[in-house]
């Protein structure tokens, strides 16, 4: 009974493993962001294109 009440109590790896959920949160969360400024790029560079060819 003392073993198990120990491992409760032991809380040397929660760390470890609220470091690894930030890590995904993190990645998800830069994933995203990347999406989002690829597609903001892509119009940009579309715009500048037409605007580009109507010039000529």
């Amino acid at each position: 009974m003392k073993f198990i009440n120990k491992l409760f109590r032991d809380e040397a790896g929660a760390t470890a493993i609220e470091y690894g959920l930030i890590a995904v949160a993190a990645i998800t969360a830069m994933q995203g962001l990347g999406n989002e400024l690829k597609t903001t790029f892509n119009t940009a560079k579309g715009s500048m294109s037409t605007a580009n060819n109507s010039a000529a």
